[in-house]
């Protein structure tokens, strides 16, 4: 494992490293690995219910994101629930009214391949093509949004 030290945001991985891969069960029971992504553009939101700040953003990242590029076979999203049981999650898909797939993280060990697992979320981590972290986010921010869903025009061109 990577001994790195959290950066300010509490992340563990770097901008320009290749993502940690893993395994995670979708809320329909599908299970998706990572690295069966690689050629697409892959954006991964770190969320949970109890979680404010991505209740608030959920929607955007709903209209902005997903609306936009789900038809497009180069682009991916996944939504990865922190440590919370399928019912609970469903419900909040439901509250928050989002359609992308969402998945489920227990124990928050997928979080902690990304950040100290005690680190808070909302977040999200951009990944090209080629498997490659280009931008991460944390808490919700407009700008910070916005140059996310600009990155993600660039990289789906």
């Amino acid at each position: 494992m990577q001994a790195q030290e959290p950066d300010a945001a509490g992340y563990i991985v770097k901008v320009g490293e290749t993502a940690p891969d893993f395994e995670m069960t979708l809320t329909t029971g599908e299970k998706i690995r990572l690295s069966s992504l690689r050629g697409k553009v892959v954006m991964l939101q770190f969320t949970a219910s109890w979680c404010g700040v991505c209740r608030k953003e959920m929607p955007f990242i709903e209209r902005d994101i997903w609306q936009k590029h789900k038809d497009n076979a180069s682009f991916a999203l996944l939504g990865i629930d922190r440590d919370e049981p399928l019912e609970k999650v469903n419900a909040f898909i439901k509250q928050t009214k989002v359609t992308y797939p969402m998945g489920l993280d227990p124990g928050a060990d997928i979080f902690a391949k990304y950040a100290e697992r005690q680190a808070g979320i909302t977040r999200n981590v951009l990944i090209d093509k080629e498997g490659k972290i280009v931008l991460m986010t944390r808490l919700y921010n407009e700008d910070e949004f916005a140059s996310l869903c600009k990155k993600i025009d660039e990289l789906l061109k």
